[in-house]
């Protein structure tokens, strides 16, 4: 009964938070909860409260202090009680271990906890004791939930922040060359903050940063250079903080814009290949580690297990909790740590957040004007055919994107690799299912086919997606690697004194590789009648990559302050050559260490094949064990033959599988993410790496 009551006041404690996250309306009324209980005493004044509200505007999370504090106070004695009512059970559970005999522990402990049997005996616990007992965990246990709880909730918008500092650092170059571009064209700086500001897709972090100053100028009315001093007084970077402070001292000195920009667009191009080699040699660091403690390390540990297993003491269970949790654990956090060291960015990465091209076009509402009735006895009218066509059109446009997914399944899987996942995975599931059908129809035990099922599944859905997103990211590079040509060109064009149309028009007849189609289609559009602005936006909707969104973002906005885009253009093309050239120099860099990690594996592959082809079968048999002729009290040389006869080879070879199959997928994901910042990057190596120990253990 306790246990059931028990889990149901778990459950009630544990639903407002879970309800808040899920639902709008819940979280309004847990707010009220929480300010009505403990905003009054709550800690409004001092130095930890001015730290957590800057914590909370570095991370931009849409609350006040109040409000986060309030439901940070509520959620900590929810925590506080889940553990109290955990406690209960603890000290209950203790109680019976204390009071329960030896032998009674003995007989209905696990064989790996009976050595809890020493602490049993004891007799009944008096009622001073038990009380003491109780009070001690619940406290204990509860103020360990209530605090942790406490804790996390404010080390979230830290971590928060620290994340935001990172992507902000990493996007801050190509926003700066971006107003240094438009300020060049001519255009003011609170029209170029608000072109950045709209520009989250392309600009991430940094763009956001600029939306706090916009958001000060026009909903409070500030200047713009206060609204930069509050951009550096709220950013978690230090290093846009100096930044805003200096461009706030430009423009209250009156120096020139152009040229501030400008040096500060060199300087970080310079602090990009200073922070490229610091982030190569982390990552030749982080290399070696993982060949030395994630590939030698566990092959190590692995070998002396065995040699144990088979010398003293059976080891195959602690073999497996090593294979099958702490080794994928451990490479899931290398893999985590990679994640924040480099952030999750890879040259194949499409830009997402890109409005379709048809929203660029004049918008299509229905007039709120009533329309006219029939009364029965005429046609309807013109106003009730133009109803029901838009109502054609937004049905249209709501179902645009099915039609385009099931219509060109190629693109889209070409475009959106992940897509290639909703296909494969529900059919591996079927697949499998059917094939354990058969092989139990036919009386085939499951354990001699069901590795075979799971590898091959897996081979099939990390080989499919890795074909996809390797002709995905061909081409997404094969396209970046020719912009900086194409504001090239467009640039000495437009300053030979053609219009932009005129220079789109000269240029498409160049030869600009992976372009040349995307081009002709921009051509085309224009010919039938839009705007270049709309062309160059349906282009970009098209493409979907970083550099083309920042290349039409710029001319389309430069365009509009000024027809002279020669030196807007020249600058653009200046950072994409650099950009490109900084990940030309980490992939050449870094391909040494791929190669380093597959090596590790054939290491790993061989010793983990020569224990399981040589040394276990090696092991001599019941048949060949000589007689004990040691005397009495001594152990005689049969007894220890007698140990190593017993082992179990098919259960060591099945580790030895599994651990390699493993190995394989965190060596190729790791190999990847390290070489193309992704862990898609990796689907590849995994796929290989997999394939060469399956063949391995297939056909040895």
């Amino acid at each position: 009964m306790w246990v059931y009551l028990s889990v149901a006041l778990v459950a009630l404690l544990t639903a407002p938070p879970l309800l808040a996250a899920l639902s709008e309306r819940a979280n309004r009324v847990v707010t009220r909860i929480a300010i009505v209980t403990f905003a009054d005493h709550l800690d409004m004044d001092g130095r930890r409260r001015l730290r957590n509200e800057h914590r909370l505007r570095q991370a931009q999370f849409p609350t006040t202090y109040r409000i986060y504090a309030g439901k940070t106070v509520l959620y900590a004695v929810l925590a506080g009680l889940v553990g109290v009512i955990l406690g209960v059970h603890v000290a209950r559970g203790l109680r019976r271990l204390l009071t329960t005999s030896p032998e009674a522990l003995l007989a209905e402990l696990p064989a790996a906890l009976h050595f809890l049997a020493g602490v049993g005996g004891s007799a009944e616990l008096q009622t001073v004791q038990w009380v003491a007992l109780l009070v001690s965990s619940c406290l204990l246990i509860g103020a360990l939930f209530g605090g942790g709880v406490h804790w996390l909730r404010w080390w979230y918008p830290a971590n928060v922040a620290k994340t935001r500092k990172a992507r902000i650092e990493a996007n801050l170059p190509q926003a700066v060359a971006f107003m240094y571009a438009l300020s060049r064209s001519g255009m003011e700086l609170p029209q170029v903050m608000r072109i950045l500001a709209e520009t989250e897709h392309v600009y991430d972090a940094a763009a956001e940063e600029f939306s706090v100053g916009v958001r000060h100028m026009d909903l409070f009315g500030k200047d713009v250079v206060t609204a930069i001093q509050t951009m550096g007084e709220q950013t978690p970077s230090p290093q846009f903080k100096e930044f805003c402070e200096n461009l706030a001292s430009v423009l209250q000195s009156g120096q020139s814009l152009a040229e501030f920009l400008e040096g500060e667009h060199e300087s970080f191009q310079e602090e990009a290949e200073a922070q490229q080699e610091q982030l190569l040699n982390e990552l030749a660091t982080l290399a070696e580690a993982y060949v030395t403690v994630l590939v030698a390390g566990p092959l190590f540990l692995i070998t002396i297990l065995v040699v144990i297993g088979i010398a003293v003491t059976d080891t195959l269970d602690f073999l497996r909790l090593f294979v099958y949790v702490l080794l994928p654990l451990a490479n899931l956090g290398f893999m985590l740590y990679l994640t924040t060291v480099m952030g999750e960015q890879s040259a194949g990465d499409a830009v997402s957040g890109i409005a379709s091209s048809v929203e660029h076009l004049s918008g299509i509402r229905q007039s709120a004007a009533e329309t006219a009735r029939t009364d029965g006895g005429r046609t309807l009218s013109r106003n009730d055919q133009r109803v029901e066509n838009l109502r054609k059109v937004q049905l249209y446009r709501q179902l645009r994107w099915l039609r385009d997914v099931l219509g060109q399944p190629v693109r889209t899987a070409i475009d959106r690799p992940v897509t290639v996942l909703w296909v494969t995975v529900p059919f591996v599931v079927v697949v499998g299912v059917l094939r354990l059908y058969w092989t139990v129809s036919l009386g085939i035990p499951l354990v001699v086919v069901l590795d075979d099922i799971l590898i091959q599944s897996a081979l099939f859905v990390i080989g499919t997606f890795a074909i996809v997103y390797e002709i995905h990211r061909r081409r997404i590079a094969a396209i970046e690697a020719v912009i900086p040509d194409l504001m090239d060109r467009l640039a000495s064009v437009n300053d030979a004194g053609m219009t932009v149309i005129e220079s789109l028009g000269r240029v498409r007849g160049s030869d600009l590789g992976a372009l040349n189609n995307e081009l002709d289609r921009v051509w085309a559009d224009i010919q039938w009648g839009a705007n270049v602005t709309t062309a160059l936006r349906r282009f970009e909707t098209r493409v979907r990559t970083k550099t083309v969104s920042r290349t039409v973002t710029l001319i389309v906005h430069a365009m509009n302050a000024s027809g002279d885009l020669a030196r807007v253009l020249r600058i653009a093309a200046g950072q994409a050559k650099a950009d490109r050239r900084l990940q030309r120099a980490r992939t050449q860099e870094m391909l040494t260490y791929v190669v380093v990690v597959y090596v590790a594996f054939g290491v790993f592959l061989v010793i983990i094949a020569a224990l399981d082809l040589v040394l276990i079968p090696s092991l001599p048999d019941d048949s060949v064990l000589p007689e004990s002729t040691g005397a009495a009290g001594q152990v005689g040389f049969g007894g220890v033959l007698d140990e190593l006869g017993s082992v179990n080879e098919a259960a060591y070879t099945l580790v030895f599988f599994h651990t390699t199959a493993i190995q394989a997928v965190f060596s190729g994901l790791i190999a990847g993410q390290m070489s193309g910042g992704s862990i898609k990057d990796g689907a590849k190596h995994a796929a290989v790496l997999l394939s060469i120990a399956y063949l391995v253990f297939l056909f040895l």
